[in-house]
């Protein structure tokens, strides 16, 4: 790592959360403008930003089906203003995070980091544009993409399902997608570990093992002891404003190859869920 300060945007997020995190435990000192200061939506505000030697980008716009109706602003966070924030690096790196929905879920085996973009929703072609840019600037650059994000805060499929779990009788999940959950700490320490590594390009990582979100949703049940029953459903029997894939797998053999063989999705969940405080749902 550089002794030279890093840049953490979006250092209190869900993910970012993580990040800032774990750059404290390894004395790895950082700088953390607040959103009033760096707005992704407001480039003007990045233009400010002096130029430094690294940035860790854990800010985006995620609202999956909001990027729907309001694709321009999901495209200027995940797009435009990565390669305004990329810019900004002099002599060092810009480190972003992308997704599996970069993918068009059509294939039945992993996706390798240099597979062939093909976005099925408005949210994915909004990061695939952000990947567009980052490949056309001249600066050093490490993208990781991961999926299914969860912590033991912020509001995540992990925290919602324990709520829902407690709270109704019988509850449906689909069953017909497929990916990697992805515990925002581990996903946190590759990152850093990956950086320490000089790693550039693109990279996936995420938690090992796969799953359906209700192969996900049962995990939780059984972790938990929640009385309800799940009943797995279609994606057609649960309509959502954007497409998603059906099978977002992504290849993580060149980071394992690196870094060692990442924790199974069921050993990172068992222990977030220890550490969730009772009642809480998320924060």
């Amino acid at each position: 790592m550089s002794n030279e300060p890093f840049v953490v945007i979006g250092s209190t997020g869900m993910l970012g959360r993580a990040v800032a995190a774990d750059m404290r435990r390894r004395g790895i000192e950082f700088l953390a403008p607040t959103r009033a200061e760096v707005d992704l939506s407001k480039l003007e505000t990045i233009d400010r930003l002096p130029q430094c030697h690294a940035i860790i980008n854990c800010a985006a716009w995620t609202d999956v089906d909001g990027a729907e109706g309001h694709e321009a602003e999901a495209t200027l966070v995940n797009g435009e203003a990565v390669s305004r924030l990329a810019s900004r690096c002099v002599g060092g790196v810009y480190v972003g995070f992308s997704t599996d929905y970069v993918f068009d879920g059509r294939s039945t085996t992993p996706y390798c980091s240099s597979h062939e973009r093909a976005p099925l929703n408005a949210y994915g072609r909004s990061k695939a544009y952000g990947e567009e840019l980052l490949e056309l600037e001249h600066t050093t650059w490490l993208n990781i993409r991961t999926s299914w994000l969860y912590a033991p805060w912020g509001k995540n499929f992990v925290l919602t399902m324990r709520q829902l779990l407690f709270a109704r009788d019988t509850i449906k999940v689909v069953n017909d997608q497929r990916g990697r959950p992805t515990s925002v700490e581990h996903l946190a320490r590759v990152t850093l570990d990956l950086i320490d590594r000089r790693a550039r390009g693109h990279w996936h990582a995420t938690d090992g093992g796969e799953c359906t979100w209700y192969e996900f949703a049962c995990e939780i049940k059984s972790l938990t002891g929640a009385p309800a029953t799940i009943d797995p459903c279609t994606s057609d029997q649960f309509p959502r404003p954007a497409k998603r894939p059906a099978f977002s797998v992504l290849d993580l053999s060149k980071t394992e190859a690196e870094l060692g063989p990442m924790p199974h999705w069921k050993d990172n969940l068992a222990d977030v869920l220890r550490r969730v405080p009772e009642g809480i749902t998320h924060a």
